[in-house]
């Protein structure tokens, strides 16, 4: 039995990647899904963090938690997909929820840190993007 899990030992660190890229990319594509088909609703209401309006605030924020969450779970274009999350869960934890108790920040930052990991360690040999040659 040892033996065995010694012979995954090479593999273990790729595994680990693609259960990031699967848990957290996958687990936000259902965030962002959800105002993508709901973006005439709420493209009125959505906060403006950053000032530059609430449409434009909510296409960076389908921009960040649809298409780079699902760029992440195909592992296509991994590290750069992961730079709009960090941006997008940074703005939520610290900006969107700045004066909250840390429960309230809690979520974003769990969040923040899976696509933090996922930035260093990239997308891992288990992505699509290693089998058509994009990193």
């Amino acid at each position: 039995m040892i033996s065995f899990f010694r012979s995954l030992q090479a593999f273990q660190p790729d595994w680990a990647a693609l259960l990031l890229r699967l848990i957290f990319g996958g687990f936000m594509l259902t965030h962002g899904y959800n105002k993508l088909t709901g973006f005439a609703e709420m493209s009125a209401d959505f906060p403006d963090p950053i000032g530059v309006g609430p449409q434009i605030s909510l296409g960076l924020t389908v921009f960040a938690e649809f298409f780079c969450a699902l760029l992440l779970v195909l592992g296509v274009l991994t590290r750069f997909a992961s730079i709009p999350l960090i941006i997008c869960m940074l703005v939520i934890a610290f900006v969107i929820h700045g004066p909250d108790p840390l429960g309230d920040k809690e979520h974003a930052l769990l969040f923040l840190g899976g696509y933090v990991a996922i930035f260093f360690y990239g997308p891992g040999k288990f992505s699509l993007g290693r089998f058509v040659g994009i990193p």
